[in-house]
């Protein structure tokens, strides 16, 4: 499974096709929205946070890693939408969701902390997880504190 790690490409310094200086916002923008795509579908579970797992910089993105990584014991892609405004921009336009984090699990969008957290006190982030094949801990323990 690609892990397309570090963010976007532009980040690293090589540009996506039609993302160079003097290009329109058009292409900029469906450059931004064809890498989230391609990350989204190359991953099984990916989350659009602020921060990175383990070092979220806020507390709703610090819930969401905390379900995944230290409950459910998922080794997730982070993408830090703090590194690049695109993909801050972009990720809302994709999901059609005003806020972040944003969660997707088998390139389906799940939503965001409130929506994870109900979901995962309830039972039902566990079974969406075994019903798309995605390993998790199994935990009879569902009390966030």
């Amino acid at each position: 499974m690609a892990d397309l790690s570090g963010g976007p490409s532009y980040l690293a310094g090589s540009a996506p096709q039609g993302l160079t200086p003097g290009n329109n916002t058009m292409n900029a923008q469906q450059n931004v929205q064809d890498w989230i795509g391609k990350t989204v579908a190359a991953n099984d579970v990916v989350l659009f946070m602020k921060g990175r797992k383990g070092m979220p910089q806020c507390g709703f993105s610090n819930t969401v890693d905390m379900i995944l990584r230290d409950l459910l014991k998922i080794d997730y892609k982070d993408v830090n939408v703090l590194e690049d405004v695109g993909i801050r921009d972009g990720i809302k336009a994709y999901s059609n969701w005003p806020t972040i984090p944003q969660l997707y699990i088998k390139g389906e969008f799940v939503g965001g902390c409130d929506i994870v957290r109900e979901m995962y006190e309830a039972g039902e982030l566990q079974q969406m997880l075994a019903d798309k094949g995605v390993e998790h801990a199994s935990n009879s323990d569902t009390a966030i504190a």
